[in-house]
């Protein structure tokens, strides 16, 4: 007898050994049609292999993530045989479920092209609805390898023969294509309902530049076709809101061959930049942070001593001087513990919370650069809080109050928790890493906020927590961070005196908000489409006369929006209004004032506002007053 228990409790009893399969369909036919694996004892599996033991059970349908990525894993399979159909001489190299979708490496003499993508999507769509039975087999290594080389697949025989000795080497066939593959997979390929190959880019084999240049199809699936569809809409309107578009039309910033991954911030993107940290600022100071600024260039000892010289050591910049190796800082925390080293602290000093708009470096590879979003020179909104042990807990419930604060003002409501633990590769003990981990816990739950695990990803000296904020069209940023660290004070030779009169280490909570300025500023020109909160917008509004004979009207307009502090610029061009309006408005401008000769009788403006149809005539003190309510800073 088998029994097998479900997620709520309730246990069925089989008379022989069952398949997940099996289980489905005594629970309903429904869901047996929507099953797709089965979860045993934690361990996810094919539906149709046997359970020959009592266990506890999950049925895995498409509303479950790990359903999401079997359809996506199965996507990837049905590619690789479209190809296989369609050009045999192909090799099939590796093709796993990512992020939205899936891809699949080939290696192939000619190169694909749009036309081969739908005729291979159509083929695609021919398999799904062949509903071709999806079968696990358990192969010989020797075997295997045999039959790949025979196949002409010697990509495959190569992964084989670097797979651990003992290690299970399974296989899934489907129709007449055969692939190796851990698994697992739904039962057969009509259980994939949505998919769009998207393109075609250049992947070195096992992401190795020295190998060769293989050719990457991309595809997205989806458990069905409205989901797809709304992706598809996602990804147009994402496309509408590049920030390296809008970039350079709205001439904020440019990024050229000659500095690599740094950027070229121009007057209007720079008046975005300095708003944005302006706004940070005020913020700092009303959360008693001491404000610093640390130098770019120290010697290789310092990275040394902290530990970054071994794991960062191939994403730093280097200089030699005087027979020294200088490096450019990648981070800004050892510089913050020597500031914090000079002079002796006391516990009366704690919490000690030391902020700096801090230029770092990374030599990041050329090919992950990505405009704003990834570089190799940028500022962080770093800072680092010299603490005790018990104040861990009301710091980090003070920094994540912040935190909130600063993402609802900057339009951002939806921000997920998650919770990092120690990495495979990290500085101090075990004893260390639970003292810390725990820590953190204990004041996440003080916190009230919900959060998920996110085993292994810690940061290299203590457990992190992570902010992961949604924008206006669902996709996902990871920005803030808090990190408990027990490690780099020690290292460093930090300490402060305790009410004991001894000497005790502070602990280190590093923390950031927006991560770094250039990501950051990245979110936002893609959140508002560059149509900026008037506080944060570069040109506020734009004067722009009628005519030529309301040019010293205008000129008084602009003035006085001015000395109120409003960013304003004058058209006095000799355009018709329309014209100008529809130039202004392409520039995203917030405001756009009109003034003619009524208006210059009247002492009056006619005010257009970005995103609104046709327009209202305020007096302009009103004109004046309303402006300078609206560009208020947040919280100030």
């Amino acid at each position: 007898m088998i029994t097998i228990t479900l997620p709520d409790g309730t246990a069925r009893t089989y008379p022989t050994p069952v398949t997940g399969l099996d289980v489905a369909a005594s629970i309903g036919e429904g869901l047996k049609k929507a099953a797709l694996a089965v979860e045993l004892d934690g361990e996810l599996r094919d539906l149709t292999r046997e359970i020959e033991r009592d266990a506890h059970i999950r049925i895995i349908t498409a509303r479950d993530p790990e359903g999401l990525e079997l359809i996506r894993h199965d996507a990837a399979h049905i590619l690789a045989e479209a190809v296989k159909e369609l050009y045999p001489d192909t090799q099939v190299t590796i093709g796993p479920a990512i992020e939205n979708g899936f891809y699949y490496d080939f290696a192939r003499k000619e190169p694909f092209t749009p036309d081969d993508l739908e005729t291979i999507e159509k083929r695609m769509q021919e398999i799904i609805a062949r509903d071709e039975p999806i079968v696990r087999e358990v192969w010989d290594r020797d075997e295997a390898v045999k039959f790949f080389k025979a196949q002409g697949e010697a990509y495959k025989a190569e992964i084989i023969g670097d797979l651990p000795e003992g290690e299970v080497i399974t296989l899934y066939r489907q129709g007449d294509f055969i692939d190796l593959c851990r698994g697992p997979h739904a039962p057969s390929t009509g259980r994939v309902p949505a998919i769009k190959l998207m393109k075609v880019a250049g992947a070195y084999w096992r992401g190795d530049h020295r190998n060769e240049m293989l050719q990457r199809i991309y595809g997205t699936a989806w458990p069905d076709a409205k989901q797809l569809r709304h992706y598809l809409t996602m990804l147009e309107e994402a496309e509408k809101r590049d920030h390296r578009r809008l970039g350079r039309e709205l001439d904020l910033f440019h990024i050229q061959e000659e500095a690599v991954g740094q950027v070229f911030w121009h007057d209007k993107g720079w008046t975005l930049y300095q708003a944005l940290q302006h706004y940070i600022r005020n913020k700092l100071r009303a959360n008693d942070y001491q404000e610093v600024k640390t130098p770019i260039l120290v010697d290789r000892v310092l990275w040394e001593e902290s530990g970054h010289w071994d794991k960062f050591r191939e994403h730093m910049f280097t200089a030699e001087s005087e027979e020294k190796i200088l490096a450019m800082k990648p981070m800004n925390c050892p510089c913050h513990v020597q500031i914090f080293k000079i002079g002796t602290k006391s516990y009366r000093d704690l919490p000690l919370r030391m902020a700096e708009f801090g230029m770092c470096h990374r030599n990041e590879p050329s090919g992950a650069l990505h405009g704003l979003m990834r570089v190799r020179g940028f500022t962080q909104d770093d800072a680092h809080i010299f603490c005790t042990e018990d104040q861990i807990t009301s710091e980090t419930v003070a920094f994540c109050q912040l935190l909130l604060e600063v993402y609802r003002e900057l339009g951002f409501d939806e921000v997920r928790v998650k919770f990092s633990d120690r990495p495979e590769v990290r500085a101090g003990d075990d004893a260390i890493w639970d003292k810390a981990e725990s820590s953190l816990k204990e004041a996440v739950e003080a916190t009230g906020l919900e959060y998920t695990l996110n085993p292994g990803e810690g940061a290299f000296y203590g457990p992190k927590i992570e902010f992961v904020l949604r924008d206006a069209i669902g996709r996902d940023w990871q920005c803030g961070t808090l990190q408990v660290d027990f490690v780099l004070p020690e290292r460093l030779g930090a300490e402060y005196i305790g009410a004991d009169g001894a000497k005790h280490r502070p602990v280190m909570l590093h923390r950031a908000i927006l991560g770094s300025f250039e990501r950051f500023i990245a979110i936002l020109i893609e959140q508002y489409a560059g149509k900026f909160p008037l506080w944060l917008a570069p040109v506020q509004a734009v004067v722009s006369p009628i005519t030529s004979e309301t040019d010293t009207y205008a000129e008084e307009v602009m003035a006085l929006l001015r000395e109120a502090g409003i960013r304003t610029e004058i058209d006095l061009r000799n355009e018709k209004i329309n014209y100008k309006v529809r130039e202004h408005s392409h520039r995203k401008i917030p405001y756009i004032l009109a003034v003619g000769a009524r208006e210059v009788q009247e002492r009056t403006v006619a005010v257009r506002e970005l995103g609104k149809q046709g327009q209202e005539t305020l007096a302009l003190d009103a004109v004046v007053a309303k402006l300078k309510e609206q560009a208020t800073v947040p919280g100030v």
